[in-house]
């Protein structure tokens, strides 16, 4: 059996490494991208960033395959993960116009992985046992760490990144099913372009400050697109070649490179609290994510003797 028809768990040493490689790349680049988008939503604002980063990162996709984009194959779910991934891309949109930092958001945006575990259940029909629910608890008391009444994350802008952690985890999942049977360029091809219409329906609700951007402005919003378009790629191809449980751990950088850009950029940085609740949150992941590796290598051995 050729090593590209395995699945994830049982591929080849140097394929795991290919997929830590990329997925890490792809994590770096798509803060620099959401750096880009938080720059420039002032002036263009949601639904005209959403527009224009569908339409350049769609057209970078198609330009890396030559315009060979493989036909779908699991249609209605990437139909849905598309849609959903719209809704998480608002939600983000609005809290980084509203002023949200990155390194804030990304430190909300780590609970993903422990909910990525419960929903893993109804949806994946996995099993969790003791030890990750009480390490999934743990985690979500850094949630509140992080969320608590009178501290720096505490208002709506929070909540809303909250609803978009928890879709943004269910499209975390879809992705693990449509790599079984979808090519990478077309998952990330179609969800590019899906960015398109959802602009232009959220016009009228949300209409630019500026209709015609500045040179300096199209020329980000031209980078915005073809970096977003390579990291979603680069997950799909990430995921397609190497296990979660491995790749996972990686989108933890997301709060380093989040920080440093935020400081360097916006001079914002992180308080206290957030980063302790981010903390365990972090913490309560890598553990269940242990805890993954440890059920998977037991269930190899009990197949293969």
């Amino acid at each position: 059996m050729p090593p590209s028809s395995l699945p994830p768990e049982s591929r080849p040493l140097d394929q795991a490494l290919l997929g830590i490689a990329l997925v890490a790349a792809g994590y770096a680049t798509v803060a620099v991208s959401d750096a880009m988008v938080k720059w420039v939503l002032p002036e263009i604002g949601t639904a005209a960033a959403m527009l224009w980063r569908g339409l350049f990162g769609a057209l970078t996709i198609a330009l890396l395959v030559r315009g060979r984009i493989p036909r779908a194959v699991n249609r209605r779910l990437l139909a849905a993960r598309c849609a959903l991934h719209c809704g998480v891309t608002v939600l983000f949109y609005l809290a980084w116009h509203r002023g949200m930092p990155l390194a804030d958001s990304y430190a909300i945006s780590a609970a993903a992985p422990l909910l990525m575990t419960l929903l893993a259940i109804p949806i994946l029909g996995e099993s969790v046992g003791w030890r990750r629910w009480a390490s999934t608890a743990f985690g979500f008391c850094g949630v509140l760490v992080m969320l608590r009444p009178g501290g720096a994350l505490w208002g709506a802008d929070a909540m809303l990144l909250l609803i978009a952690v928890v879709l943004m985890a269910v499209t975390r999942i879809w992705m693990r099913l449509l790599a079984r049977t979808d090519k990478p360029a077309t998952i990330t091809f179609w969800l590019m372009l899906a960015h398109v219409p959802a602009g232009l329906l959220l016009m009228p609700v949300l209409p630019p400050p500026q209709w015609l951007p500045s040179p300096g402005t199209m020329v980000l919003l031209v980078l915005l697109g073809a970096s977003n378009g390579i990291a979603h790629w680069l997950f799909a191809r990430a995921f397609a070649l190497a296990p979660v449980s491995l790749l996972a751990p990686f989108e933890y950088s997301t709060l380093v490179w989040g920080t440093v850009l935020g400081f360097v950029v916006w001079g914002n940085f992180p308080a206290y609290g957030t980063l302790l609740g981010a903390a365990i949150v972090i913490a309560a992941g890598l553990y269940n994510l242990h805890r993954e590796r440890l059920r998977r290598r037991e269930s190899m051995k009990e197949a293969t003797g």
